[in-house]
């Protein structure tokens, strides 16, 4: 079992997007040596060209779904954190046969490289970067990772993300059950912070955008759908340390924070917040997505299992969430 990320050498798929790119800052800060792995289809070089420099770090452009790159990286590592992924709800919208293939063929190659290599003796830890998303439209008021998984009709395109990612944790679950593949699951809640873009629908970012540029707000539908927001560096800091912890293998974990707070009332939060006059304005799904977008009305997790297995407490409460965003939007803007 790991006992600490000092010289472990740690691959990270999705190493260009926003967690990967925090991600790999928090594991060098510890003394690992980190490749970072992207097509580069939603992540950015801007995420990491202030990495680049450092001592320990490994750019390579590529794909997870390329089996010849994955069997190389996979073979010159100590430790995985998948996080590759198609990303973003206007995106998965509009594509969702991308959305399925980008999500499950990756993930199987990764797990049967994995598999392969526990096999022969050599073991190696992954991490799988799963959502909130695979619980789809659970009636609970909290959700638990033993809760049923309630998905629409398949002529709905949204549920592609979610199904694809929930075949991701079945694999994964898998090989822990059939070989003891140390395999950890982690289902994100709404991660935000600085290097988020709102370009394929992050609405934090796109809130922030807006309200700093003096554009209107845009809140789909009537804004009391319900979501809970955390800090990508409490999200970095609590998928490291279940890869750190022996009872966190072959599980599945909430991640996240559990303050509800609607849509809507996060807009007012940001507008306040930024000191600026700009307004809400409501567009129906119809107009944002397609006609036969479904929304999820309110997603709030269950923390208790992750709270007793890591000493987990989010440091960032909301308003400081959105300090935050808007501190690095400025930064960014001028």
């Amino acid at each position: 079992m790991l006992t600490s990320f000092q010289s472990k050498r740690v691959l990270i798929t999705g190493g260009a997007g926003f967690i990967g790119s925090h991600l790999a800052e928090f594991l060098l800060e510890r003394g690992a040596q980190v490749t970072l792995v992207d097509d580069l289809s939603t992540g950015s070089m801007d995420n990491i060209n202030h990495l680049l420099p450092r001592p320990g770090v490994r750019w390579v452009p590529g794909t997870v779904s390329d089996r010849r790159l994955v069997a190389e990286l996979v073979s010159q590592t100590d430790l995985v954190f998948h996080l590759a992924a198609a990303v973003g709800v206007a995106l998965i919208a509009k594509q969702p046969i991308q959305t399925i293939e980008r999500n499950v063929e990756p993930t199987q190659f990764l797990l049967a490289e994995l598999a392969r290599h526990h096999q022969l003796g050599r073991t190696i830890p992954v991490f799988i970067a799963s959502t909130s998303e695979v619980y789809g439209k659970n009636p609970k008021p909290n959700w638990s990772e033993d809760d049923d998984l309630v998905y629409g009709s398949t002529s709905k395109a949204r549920w592609s993300y979610g199904v694809s990612k929930a075949i991701d944790e079945f694999l994964a679950l898998g090989h822990f059950r059939a070989s003891r593949l140390p395999a950890v699951v982690g289902r994100f809640f709404n991660v935000v912070g600085p290097r988020q873009t709102g370009a394929y629908g992050m609405v934090l970012p796109r809130f922030v955008d807006a309200a700093l540029q003096g554009r209107p707000l845009l809140v789909h539908d009537d804004g009391q759908q319900v979501r809970c927001f955390s800090h990508v560096a409490d999200v970095v800091r609590a998928i490291c340390q279940l890869m750190l912890t022996e009872a966190a293998a072959g599980r599945v974990f909430n991640i996240g924070a559990d303050r509800p707070v609607s849509i809507l009332e996060l807009a007012e939060l940001v507008i306040a917040r930024t000191g600026t006059a700009a307004r809400v304005e409501f567009q129906t799904y119809s107009a944002a997505y397609d006609d036969d977008f479904e929304d999820i009305r309110r997603r709030v997790p269950d923390l208790s299992r992750l709270k007793s297995t890591i000493a987990y407490e989010p440091q960032f409460d909301l308003e400081a969430i959105i300090d935050d965003v808007i501190r690095a939007t400025r930064g960014v803007s001028n």
